[in-house]
């Protein structure tokens, strides 16, 4: 045992062995244990059941998660976390992160360990090392790793003196541990964890010990991150993995995988001729006809439902001078994330002034409501913008047409009184529940994010925005958890999260409660009482970026969209050359009915015409021939299907019509 785990363990110890003070814990049913004095979260789960205490991996306490040996000195709530636990997979992720670093050095000696948070579904950490990983090395690293994990070796929680903690990581060379142990916060606790002699910094909590880790990982990938994300910094090397419970959830997350991967909207993008993307334009995109038309059915469905909502649609200029992003808060708080234009102010060549290209819509809104004299009866007042965004998102952040630099949201901000909160909140609740069903999604889970750290406005102000987001959800039946700090710094957010075909959860609609913007910005209205009032701005969004759900419209049809959003609803096949005169006749009947269709007259066989057009994936081929010519026919043939329905051509332009109808027009 190492000197600073003798030191801990004595400390422990002699806390515990303190009983002066006695400690009353409250379990999550409500039952009180109490205890004459400190105790650790494993003596409480063994005084419950051996089973519990062997099952025990952490605890929550006052719901902050701590190491099961940690001492517990003051009365608290407690919850025992187990392997069932929501909490499981984090902590075990985060364990794995640094099995991960571990067995990197023991293979690898002279690398350096630089940061290893856990991320969605997974872990990563970053590595300074002069020799290039491989995939091939991924092998060597999981054997040692589950190796590591084998030794069931304790993970203890040291805490540390800042300056020995520097000069313990720069001693073995790891420069990077000592550069962020000397800018952590000085009032900040420095703990490192050992798993025998290796040692990392790291605030904790962890699992007992490697071995209730488990062997349900596997390392993905490799990718180049800068240090602390700053190209001027060294370049590092990040390696990738997943972590589940068992080996069950782990296969059913690579099968996943897999199957994204096949649904890659990039990929079926290019293969359907959708749009593309180059470097002479990095984060924006080039819509092709058919992708463009993609774009404009799915624009024109939210536009119908806004409008049936009673919105109104405005249009607002993309670029500002910066004295409105700064009266609103935005330019200080993303302005690294705003593209800036610098402009001559006068004469001098010094003489110069920033404008900013919108990054969102709101402040504009607010310019629009400032026009006139509003009374409380304009209120709510919707108003929506389908208004091209830019940010400036990191180039290794950008990701196909889901992360771009140029979006168009399905952005709309309610103006209304605090009396209209609760009704308007449920109505876009409604609303959004509705849109969802008919694209083809459900919601399959509501996050209230709540004030963080850095925002604007007063705690009282905060109180009344959060109590009216709780209430609305409650009004609408929605259960919810909390995501604690991550609202927007004027105001808190509803999170919308939906579920696509292969399970995979997409955060898109949002609604957030703001008395901040209309205070910063000077809107006001006059009320029944015939005094100036603030509106509150309800800012929402079903979709969010129309680019991003593009996307992710693309990955859960796999191209094969419905009917009604198909870019390309039917092609006219010809059998033979002589059919081509009617095959021109039954296209202009579809294009007369507003069908999207095209005809394939190429002098190829049949089937080599249904297996280019299945590929394309039309949802319907209507194929003629000297027969059909004859008798006014069509066959009638499905994305999919090998039968072929027999029809006149009047009946089947009925048909595409009324299948091709928008759910919302049927």
């Amino acid at each position: 045992m190492s000197c600073g785990q003798d030191m801990l363990k004595n400390a422990m110890q002699q806390t515990l062995n303190d009983k002066s003070v006695p400690v009353r814990l409250t379990l999550p049913d409500g039952a009180v244990k109490e205890f004459s004095g400190p105790v650790t979260g494993m003596d409480v789960a063994a005084s419950i059941g051996a089973g519990l205490a062997k099952a025990a991996l952490a605890v929550k306490l006052d719901g902050e998660m701590r190491d099961l040996m940690r001492p517990i000195e003051s009365d608290a709530h407690i919850e025992i976390v187990t392997r069932k636990s929501p909490e499981a997979l984090e902590l075990i992720r985060h364990d794995t992160a640094h099995i991960l670093a571990e067995a990197v050095q023991e293979l690898f000696p002279g690398t350096q360990v630089t940061i290893g948070p856990v991320i969605e579904n997974g872990f990563y950490y970053d590595f300074a090392r002069d020799t290039p990983f491989s995939t091939a090395d991924f092998e060597k690293i999981e054997a040692k790793m589950r190796d590591i994990v084998a030794r069931d070796t304790p993970l203890v929680r040291e805490v540390w003196n800042r300056d020995d903690a520097v000069k313990f990581f720069a001693a073995k060379g790891e420069k990077y541990k000592a550069e962020i142990i000397r800018d952590l916060p000085a009032d900040q606790t420095i703990t490192l964890y050992a798993q025998g002699e290796w040692k990392d910094l790291c605030r904790g909590p962890h699992l007992p010990s490697t071995g209730k880790i488990g062997t349900a990982f596997k390392l993905l990938k490799l990718a180049g991150a800068y240090w602390r994300g700053d190209s001027n910094n060294a370049m590092l090397q990040r390696i990738y993995g997943t972590a589940w419970r068992d080996d069950k959830e782990l296969q059913a997350h690579l099968t996943m995988l897999e199957e994204a991967e096949k649904r890659d909207h990039r990929k079926i993008g290019r293969e359907l001729d959708l749009f593309h993307m180059q470097d002479e334009s990095s984060g924006s995109v080039f819509w092709h006809p058919k992708g463009w038309t993609l774009f404009r059915l799915l624009e024109n469905y939210v536009r119908r439902r806004i409008h049936d909502a009673g919105y109104v649609e405005v249009n607002t200029p993309l670029l500002y001078d910066s004295s409105l992003f700064k009266a609103s808060g935005h330019w200080d708080m993303y302005g690294d994330n705003m593209f800036k234009v610098p402009v001559k102010a006068g004469d001098d060549e010094k003489d110069v002034r920033f404008l900013g290209l919108k990054p969102m819509n709101c402040p504009a809104h607010v310019q629009i409501f400032k026009q006139g004299i509003k009374s409380y009866r304009d209120l709510p007042l919707r108003m929506a913008e389908f208004g091209t965004c830019m940010r400036n998102e990191a180039h290794g952040a950008l990701h196909g047409i889901m992360r771009v630099r140029q979006m168009v949201q399905d952005d709309a901000h309610i103006f209304c009184t605090e009396d209209q909160i609760q009704a308007e909140s449920l109505a876009f609740c409604t609303l959004l529940q509705s849109v969802y069903a008919e694209l083809g999604f459900s919601v399959a889970r509501v996050r209230l994010a709540d004030r963080p750290d850095i925002r604007t406005g007063s705690d009282e102000v905060w109180d009344k925005a959060e109590a009216a987001l709780h209430s609305a959800l409650k009004a609408a039946g929605l259960d919810y958890d909390i995501n604690k700090g991550d609202g927007a710094f004027y105001g808190p957010k509803i999170e919308f999260y939906m579920k696509d075909a292969i399970g995979r959860e997409w955060q898109c609609g949002t609604l957030q409660v703001d008395f901040n913007l209309p205070e910063r910005l000077g809107a006001e209205y006059v009320g029944e009482d015939g005094q100036k009032h603030r509106p509150v701005m309800l800012h929402r969004a079903v979709l969010g970026s129309l680019h991003r759900f593009l996307g992710i419209l693309i990955e859960h049809y796999v191209g094969k969209f419905p009917l009604w959003l198909a870019p390309v609803q039917a092609v006219v096949c010809t059998i033979t050359n002589d059919a081509e005169g009617y095959a021109q006749e039954v296209y202009a009947a579809l294009d007369k009915a507003g069908i999207r269709a095209q005809i394939d007259v190429r002098p190829e066989k049949i089937n080599a015409k249904i297996r280019d057009h299945s590929l394309q994936k039309v949802p319907l081929i209507l194929v003629v021939g000297r027969k059909e010519a004859e008798g006014k026919t069509v066959a009638l043939r499905r994305l999919g299907g090998e039968a072929q329905e027999m029809m006149t051509l009047a009946d089947a332009v009925a048909l595409l019509v009324a299948e091709a109808n928008p759910p919302d027009l049927r």
